[in-house]
């Protein structure tokens, strides 16, 4: 009975573990781009895959930051482990206390430290910043490593090899290394490892245009993950398998076994065991990393670029290809969820965005904290093709229009599942309806949970009145229980997915919902709502105003 128990415990862990792996795994084969929807089995995503500059250059960056990193962090930390051995104890031990901090500290902590040095040091974030920030966190785990293996080793065998007359150098290679060599292969193998799988430092020291896997599956999640990136876990995961069954092959070791096989042995005895353990994953492990380096030689950026950071899935990639074929003109390009997300970007000065697309109430924002470049528009002739009703709305944020160019225009309002909802939605109370708790889906937005709580209250969206936002702030605390989650762009799965009754959306992301989900209605309630404008604007600390202005006047 005791082992049957057992048994199932065991089973019930492994479901926990790989049911979601089996799960991602499944969508990769989906036809649809929403995992809401199953459209039939496919496998054109692991085409798109590698057609997608964007995941492959995070792999890319992925591979060369961890193997550049784990690199120089193991020799930096090989040296400092033998200047540590051959301190006195006292020293030795608070020198080893102060390395382990970094291990010990949280990587939130650490993140964003590195990042304030960096804007204090006038150092843009970019490539150079997330590579000294992992060879910082790298280098203690060398150490850690490669200090237990110093102390095996005899000092005396060192000294009479100098006696002999070798060289220091000389010396250190032939007596202590071969002694030490484990300790700092570990050490190196640790560090890759550790680069590879960060994502708390490198999101907060990483510049524009410059993603790793890990942040880049996050950036997926905010807004929607594609189904290329199911097809890359996919890879990933069953190339792991692979490695781990190959290196683990073979009969498994009895009591009698006593010690390790040496690899010349293995070699002359089992030398196609031999080969499927060792020479197939090295193999394997060096195509990939190779082939990652081959790939982005291929897509290194020139000095003729523009860095553009614009909202999620707002502009087509083939656009952007468009742009650089006609002009010759390179495009970085990040994204961003809310403007609440992108304006301490751009007020940090850390990154020198060349061009911005805020909404409406944010440009006034940036304008009022001078961090707006006044446009040139004899570099924008294009201009006289935006209606002049866009042209006289954004006079409310940018009086004289120096500053911004509109872009995109739309509304907030509520889609609703009409087999879900059975009465008239007409009103933001409806939000509100312990009826639909727990089916209800809000915008991750100060500016849009505010903003609908106050129409709904009868106050301005634009309201400042320190009594009427208490008012709409318990309101918001009140609705939280019925709260299904707050979300951005995933709404449209969810909601197209049968998963929740009513959301807030933007228009845009409304009409994309309907069309995979017939049974999806938007509506603007009639308290009213926002009308918004997205427009593009070009930040002070531009490097590249002129290729901003092309790109606009492209547009």
């Amino acid at each position: 009975m005791k082992k049957t128990l057992q048994n199932i415990y065991l089973f019930l862990i492994f479901i926990l573990l790989y049911a979601p792996i089996i799960t991602l795994m499944i969508l990769s084969f989906n036809n649809s781009k929403t995992r809401a929807k199953w459209g039939g089995l496919t496998g054109k995503w692991y085409m798109e895959l590698f057609r997608n500059e964007q995941i492959m250059n995070a792999l890319y960056t992925t591979l060369i930051i961890a193997v550049l990193a784990a690199a120089i962090a193991t020799i930096l930390g090989t040296a400092a482990a033998i200047g540590i051995q051959a301190m006195s104890h006292r020293f030795k031990t608070i020198t080893l206390g102060i390395t382990n901090i970094p291990m010990l500290n949280g990587e939130i902590v650490m993140g964003i430290s590195l990042m304030l040095l960096f804007i204090a040091c006038g150092i843009t974030l970019g490539f150079g910043t997330i590579l000294m920030a992992h060879i910082t966190f790298c280098v203690p785990y060398v150490v850690l490593s490669v200090t237990p293996k110093l102390k095996q080793t005899s000092r005396y065998t060192y000294e009479a090899a100098l006696d002999l007359g070798a060289s220091p150098l000389y010396a250190f290679f032939r007596i202590v290394f071969p002694d030490i060599l484990p300790g700092v292969v570990s050490g190196f193998l640790l560090s890759f490892t550790m680069s590879l799988d960060d994502f708390v430092i490198t999101h907060f020291t990483k510049g524009p245009g410059i993603d790793t896997l890990s942040t880049k599956i996050y950036s997926e999640v905010r807004k929607g993950i594609k189904p290329e990136m199911y097809a890359l876990s996919t890879i990933l995961f069953g190339t792991v398998l692979i490695l781990l069954l190959l290196v683990n092959m073979g009969p498994g070791k009895t009591d009698s076994d006593k010690e390790q096989v040496p690899s010349s042995i293995l070699r002359r005895k089992h030398p196609f065991r031999f080969f499927l353990r060792r020479v197939v994953p090295a193999l394997m492990a060096l195509v990939i990393i190779a082939g990652g380096f081959f790939y982005g030689s291929k897509t290194t950026l020139s000095s003729n670029q523009v860095i553009v950071y614009n909202w999620g899935e707002y502009l087509d990639p083939e656009v952007l290809t468009m742009f650089e074929e006609e002009t010759g003109i390179d495009v970085v390009y990040e994204e961003f969820e809310t403007n609440e997300i992108m304006y301490p970007k751009v007020q940090s000065g850390a990154i020198a965005y060349d061009v911005v697309c805020p909404s409406d109430y944010m440009i006034q924002r940036m304008l009022e904290n001078d961090l707006l470049a006044e446009i040139n528009f004899d570099n924008i002739p294009n201009i006289q093709y935006i209606d002049d009703t866009y042209m006289e709305t954004s006079k409310q944020f940018d009086p004289e229009n120096k500053y911004s160019v509109p872009y995109c225009w739309g509304t907030v309002g509520i889609l609703y599942n009409t087999k879900m909802v059975e009465e008239p939605v007409d009103s933001w109370s409806i939000l509100w309806d312990e009826k639909y708790a727990d089916s209800i889906l809000m915008q991750d937005s100060v500016r849009d949970a505010f903003g609908i709580t106050l129409k709904y209250l009868g106050y301005s969206l634009n309201s400042t009145d320190l009594d009427e936002l208490t008012e709409a702030r318990d309101l918001l605390i009140r609705q939280k229980p019925l709260v299904q989650a707050y979300v951005i762009d995933q709404v449209r799965d969810k909601m197209i997915g049968n998963e929740a009754a009513l959301g807030v959306i933007y228009s845009g992301e409304a009409i994309y919902s309907q069309k995979e989900n017939p049974d999806l209605e938007y509506v603007i309630p009639k308290e009213g709502s926002n009308v918004w404008i997205d427009s593009w604007v070009i930040p002070k600390n531009s490097k590249n105003k002129e290729n901003a202005e092309a790109f606009i006047n492209f547009l």
